[in-house]
């Protein structure tokens, strides 16, 4: 297994979007890098339609937690509606979130929020190999 070198550079207590195509390992690094955040998966079937039913449970969710933890929401393109709540949230309870996904063009399509300056944006581009080596890994 390769371990990416990710560097969050500038992340600090800041909110941040990962995006990347798939199959490039977004969701394996943030749950290596951030083993005790609570971690929403919107690929799964009962998260995604409860979430989709009703985005203020998000609030709740997270207003029902520690105020320092992080909370990773994985897949975001697939709920737009959610980032209102998100929004909320940063703004209001300084929640710190990791929001990974494939496209932020799903998202502008739907005309969905893109958290206007809340959230840091990092790219995770699949790995190539290059003149023999693997610039963004290690083993």
């Amino acid at each position: 297994m390769y371990i990416r070198r990710q560097v969050f550079q500038g992340i600090g207590q800041e909110s941040a979007f990962l995006w990347g195509a798939r199959q490039t390992g977004k969701s394996t690094l943030v749950k290596y890098l951030f083993p005790d955040a609570l971690y929403l998966d919107l690929l799964l079937g009962n998260e995604f339609e409860r979430f989709q039913r009703n985005p203020s449970l998000l609030r709740e969710l997270v207003e029902a937690t520690d105020p320092a933890t992080l909370v990773i929401v994985d897949e975001i393109q697939r709920i737009p509606a959610l980032l209102n709540e998100i929004h909320w949230l940063i703004t209001n309870r300084n929640t710190r979130f990791i929001l990974s996904g494939s496209s932020p063009r799903k998202i502008l399509r739907r005309g969905g929020n893109l958290l206007g300056g809340r959230a840091i944006r990092y790219e995770l581009y699949p790995r190539r190999y290059t003149d023999g080596i693997f610039p963004a890994f290690f083993s």
